[in-house]
């Protein structure tokens, strides 16, 4: 029970992965709220937790609405008195090629990643900071981190919530808020007619859930990007290669340097965004200042 006395929410968790995420999260001691859109389903996922000895209620709210969602903390806090750990994973799909997709559907897709993490995220950030205490995990995706046809939006929105893990678990460092990713693979009705029948059968949700353990424990890491899927884990990072000096009118020497400025030998994983201006410049002064050597 490593989670016993956390409180944990968890989005759009009436089915698919979500249900997965919280039954595994009661599992290990937490007292989940299961958020969705569907109130039935939502509650036979409580019933469910109750049933194996947990503890979770259901709450409807749309997380891209901050009315609803606002609503939604007031309540667990009424009940349960703290908000340990939030699980950003409620989304949708509209996949179409970029020249077939609309204007409208890319911005619904944004909404509802992108901007209903946001919006939890804001509704329980001064609860955890008074509390000194936090986890916060983004579902980020493959097709965000690497591209995928027909889901630009999807993955746009998706390495969008990237960014935001990283400037959130630095803001969040000093008040014991840790904020991660989940790029998972999973069997879900999100996933019904991109898969084959037996990569459906490996890729059951509940070979991904463990992975949050090492997210939301009392020893998670910060700004980690988890890729899991069919019980295989690893780590993702955004990289930036070592780089070559080429001066100020450098348009041709960069196309003719190009394989060298983007070798990833010794490539690093930036503490924070201004590594690469304070590198930047470091190079720049190193070649502006450098000795002439004697003829």
């Amino acid at each position: 029970m490593k989670l016993h006395g956390r409180v944990a929410i968890v989005t759009g968790a009436a089915g698919g992965l979500g249900r997965s995420h919280a039954l595994y999260l009661a599992a290990q001691g937490a007292r989940v709220v299961v958020n969705d859109l569907q109130a039935a389903a939502a509650e036979a996922v409580v019933a469910e937790i109750e049933a194996a000895g947990g503890e979770a209620i259901a709450l409807v709210a749309a997380v891209n609405d901050e009315a609803s969602v606002r609503g939604m903390v007031e309540a667990v806090m009424a009940k349960w008195g703290r908000i340990d750990i939030l699980v950003n994973n409620a989304g949708i799909l509209r996949d179409k090629s970029f020249a077939k997709s609309t204007i409208a559907d890319f911005r619904m897709v944004v909404d509802v990643h992108l901007m209903g993490s946001a919006i939890c995220c804001h509704a329980v950030w001064p609860i955890m900071r008074d509390q000194g205490y936090g986890r916060i995990v983004m579902t980020t995706s493959s097709s965000g981190l690497y591209g995928n046809f027909g889901q630009a939006n999807y993955g746009a929105a998706k390495m969008a919530l990237v960014g935001l893990m990283q400037t959130l678990a630095l803001e969040g460092e000093k008040y014991g808020i840790r904020v991660n990713s989940l790029a998972p693979t999973a069997a879900t009705k999100m996933t019904e007619g991109v898969l084959s029948d037996e990569a459906l059968k490996m890729l059951d949700p509940g070979f991904v859930s463990p992975g949050l353990l090492a997210l939301v424990g009392d020893h998670a890491p910060t700004r980690a990007i988890l890729c899991a899927g069919a019980g295989h884990f690893a780590t993702a990072d955004v990289t930036l290669t070592q780089g070559l000096y080429l001066g100020a009118d450098a348009g041709e020497a960069l196309v003719a340097n190009w394989d060298q400025v983007a070798d990833r030998h010794d490539d690093l994983v930036p503490a924070y965004g201004f590594t690469q201006a304070e590198r930047e410049e470091a190079s720049a002064r190193a070649h502006a200042f450098a000795p002439v050597a004697a003829e």
